[in-house]
């Protein structure tokens, strides 16, 4: 079963707009690579300050994979949005009577 994998960090969640239209090449770069990795789905969200991450990943080992080769481009969109360390999590999905969408 697929996991969801989420990423915090502190930044401004307008500059991390602005910088990935003005990088729209590499961050689609990216984002292929990911699909070419396994990645099922990927957004960002914002919010006073910080920003987050949310992928659904088949494993913990693809994502990780998948991140620790890109770590030469994304440090530096990540310096250059002034971020700190992203705080990386693996979320597994909780057998509950209570689950609505994704497929539920």
């Amino acid at each position: 079963m697929s996991l969801i994998v989420t990423g915090w960090f502190t930044a401004d969640p307008e500059k991390w707009e602005q910088v990935s239209q003005e990088k729209s090449e590499l961050v689609k770069a990216l984002a292929e690579r990911a699909k070419e990795a396994g990645v099922i789905a990927h957004r960002f969200y914002g919010s006073e300050g910080q920003v987050m991450v949310i992928d659904e990943w088949p494993d913990e080992q693809s994502f990780q994979e998948y991140f620790d080769s890109v770590q030469d481009e994304v440090g530096p969109l990540l310096a250059e949005i002034g971020s700190s360390e992203p705080q990386i999590r693996f979320w597994r999905v909780l057998d509950t009577p209570d689950k609505i969408g994704w497929g539920a």
